[in-house]
């Protein structure tokens, strides 16, 4: 159960990318609380709340198939570094709009979209780079321990950002943001250059569709995308904590947004900690569908929950279920993806895993706007399990999946010389 923290210990260039997320994360987690909170004392609509995600669904494809491509033919620090220069300015944007007499609607919605696209250009570059600073049969325990960095920064950020955006207003919780990058910085000009291959594809629209073409034809990416894509869409319901909070927190609503907002990077820690078991897990398709039917299943029990605690406790068991997902998705991706397809392919991963949220936080919204926020939660759940489901039974060689006989997984081992001799 304990968790391999030999990713850490033995290599600098992890540490360095460790602790810049874990700041970075930290700071957004708490601009994540703020955003929507600022569009609630505005307008006073779940539904514009939910459309913000939705505003920042297209930058947010875009970037990450761009990103991904620039990440296989450029150098992939540089790629991050100026990313996070970008999201920093965005971040002031955010502050001097919120400073305003009267803050702007519309500003949010485009620096949404633009801190989408910075963030989806970044995230290539950022998971290709781990796949070289780290062996393969490390790559499990790296996703592990990215998770818990980031889910830190999501427990500490929104707990924080819920008590910062009420007490002391959303400019402070932006300006916080804007320091936490600049800290990042220090650390992120401190990683080796990571120069692309020499007969790397020039970023291009063919190149792009390259990528996509190569995840087309593996059943087993393919089965990763479209699960979780699913799974968030229908259950991801972020933007229903701040009317949750205010229904149901009573005199404490700034506490009751921040540990609702907290309570999924609180399953996943506690699954990142324990997660030393999934070492041993090889059928990594069946394990992100069982982990993604109990996370919907955990945000439909959220629904008929009776107060704030146990709403929390059922989203504190869906997020560990999702951070399940999360490991055996990524030892997929990073034991079978080619370097040279890595930064595109990482582009696709960010869609998967950032298109669903988006999304369903819109859908969450609409549905808040016609049946309530426990209907939104609860349809949201069992929608998600079945649809978890039906994707399960269309596809059989994804469920069937095996790290030890997987043809793509033992060429990049054979490649990496990391074949053990049994095999």
């Amino acid at each position: 159960m304990r968790m391999d923290v030999s990713p850490v210990r033995e290599s600098r260039d992890f540490r360095l990318l460790l602790g810049s997320s874990l700041i970075t994360m930290f700071g957004s987690f708490i601009t994540l609380v703020a955003v929507p909170y600022q569009m609630k004392e505005l307008t006073g609509s779940p539904l514009m709340v939910g459309l913000v995600s939705v505003v920042e669904f297209v930058p947010m494809v875009v970037g990450g198939l761009y990103g991904g491509a620039i990440a296989d033919a450029l150098d992939r620090r540089k790629i991050m570094i100026w990313s996070e220069v970008g999201l920093c300015l965005t971040s002031l944007l955010f502050m001097v709009n919120a400073l305003l007499p009267e803050p702007q609607v519309w500003v949010l919605f485009v620096l949404g979209a633009v801190s989408a696209t910075l963030y989806s250009v970044r995230g290539p570059s950022e998971q290709a780079v781990i796949n070289r600073v780290l062996k393969l049969d490390q790559m499990g325990a790296a996703f592990a321990i990215q998770g818990l960095a980031r889910n830190i920064g999501g427990i500490a950020g929104p707990a924080l950002g819920g008590v910062i955006v009420v007490g002391f207003g959303p400019a402070t919780s932006y300006g916080i943001d804007v320091v936490s990058f600049l800290f990042s910085l220090l650390l992120l000009v401190r990683v080796a250059t990571v120069a692309p291959a020499e007969d790397a594809s020039p970023p291009s629209l063919a190149s792009m569709i390259d990528g996509v073409r190569y995840a087309a034809r593996r059943p087993d990416l393919m089965g990763t995308y479209l699960v979780d894509i699913a799974a968030m869409f229908f259950a991801m319901s972020n933007a229903l904590f701040p009317f949750l909070a205010e229904r149901y927190g009573g005199s404490g609503e700034q506490f009751a947004l921040g540990l609702l907002a907290a309570a999924g990077g609180i399953g996943s820690v506690i699954a990142s900690l324990t997660s030393g078991w999934t070492a041993h897990v090889h059928r990594h398709g069946l394990g992100v569908i069982v982990a993604a039917v109990l996370w919907g299943a955990g945000v439909a029990a959220a629904a008929i929950m009776p107060n704030i605690w146990l709403i929390v406790l059922c989203l504190v068991f869906a997020g560990g279920a999702d951070m399940i997902s999360g490991i055996f998705r990524g030892m997929i991706w990073n034991q079978t993806i080619p370097d040279e397809y890595r930064g595109r392919l990482a582009g696709i991963e960010l869609l998967s895993y950032s298109a669903g949220p988006m999304l369903g936080n819109g859908r969450a919204g609409f549905m808040a706007a016609m049946g309530g926020e426990r209907f939104a939660l609860g349809a949201g759940g069992l929608l998600c399990v079945g649809g978890v489901l039906a994707l399960a039974a269309l596809m059989p060689r994804f469920r069937a999946y095996d790290s030890r006989t997987d043809e793509y997984a033992l060429a990049e081992r054979s490649r990496r010389g990391e074949l053990q001799p049994q095999e």
